[in-house]
């Protein structure tokens, strides 16, 4: 056997080892280094080799992970970032019509596109991504703002909504965007971040929204944005229609549900794994 390309097995022990070279006999394995020289079972020595052979193979695996979780976290930026320019072009009105900002939907879909803003930027930049408390306050409130678009508010009308690739932007902004933005949640984002009491903490922009419509209407009550200047943005929280005891009922039964939302997120949170299902 020649000593410039020895073998142990099936195994070129030079391309292994690099700077040592091996002479393989039949039964032993001699390993040598400047001035020492050992003698090895040749089982050891090739044991030794499928180590360093396996070490290398991990290396290309680990190699292969790493470009998948770059494209998954590349692709995941240009997700966030697309949902963002939908919430910019939803609330396209309100920058015409201030008025428009009373909406509840047009306020959470603002801060919703400039969080995936960030979080867009971050991924594809390997930024600081926004805190776990923001991200999940701005998903349960792009799924409140699905759920009243579905369930509790009438439909838009082409002729006075604007439209953008065929769609209106009271479409964009109320639901695909907030399915948009779950999925994120759900594929991109790490988990088990989430503790117990983010879900009260949540709906502390509730109350505060109320607030901020209670007086406003007190100050401007003939405003808008509703029909005819009415100053309440929706008639399930408008005092003068419903009473305040229909008010009081109303926003009880909205607390509940917007806790009830909180708390299946805080759920899915802790249920699936803390590292991204995707990337």
């Amino acid at each position: 056997m020649s000593a410039d390309s020895p073998s142990c097995g099936d195994v070129a022990c030079g391309d292994v080892l690099r700077a040592r070279w091996l002479r393989c006999a039949r039964r032993t394995c001699i390993v040598r280094g400047g001035d020492t020289a050992r003698e090895r079972d040749p089982a050891l020595c090739a044991a030794g080799i499928r180590r360093v052979a396996g070490l290398r193979c991990a290396a290309g695996i680990r190699y292969v992970r790493g470009t998948t979780v770059d494209a998954m976290r590349f692709f995941a930026g240009l997700w966030r970032l697309a949902i963002a320019a939908m919430c910019f072009v939803g609330t396209y009105e309100a920058w015409h019509k201030p008025q428009f900002w009373t909406y509840f939907t047009f306020q959470a879909g603002f801060v919703l596109g400039f969080v995936m803003l960030w979080a867009g930027a971050a991924s594809i930049l390997r930024g600081v991504q926004p805190p776990a408390w923001l991200k999940g306050c701005v998903t349960v409130y792009a799924v409140i703002t699905a759920v009243v678009a579905f369930l509790m508010m009438p439909p838009d009308d082409p002729a006075y909504v604007p439209q953008v690739l065929g769609l209106m932007t009271n479409t964009w902004l109320h639901r695909v965007a907030p399915i948009m933005a779950a999925a994120d949640f759900v594929l991109f984002d790490g988990h088990r971040r989430f503790r117990w009491h983010y879900m009260f903490s949540w709906l502390a922009y509730f109350p505060a929204y109320l607030a901020f419509v209670m007086i406003r209407a007190a100050i401007w009550p003939h405003s808008g944005p509703a029909a005819g200047g009415n100053p309440y943005p929706y008639a399930f929280i408008d005092p003068n229609a419903l009473g305040w005891t229909g008010f009081a009922m109303n926003c009880g039964k909205l607390a509940l549900g917007f806790l009830a939302i909180g708390f299946v997120t805080f759920l899915i949170d802790r249920i699936l794994p803390e590292r991204p299902l995707l990337g």
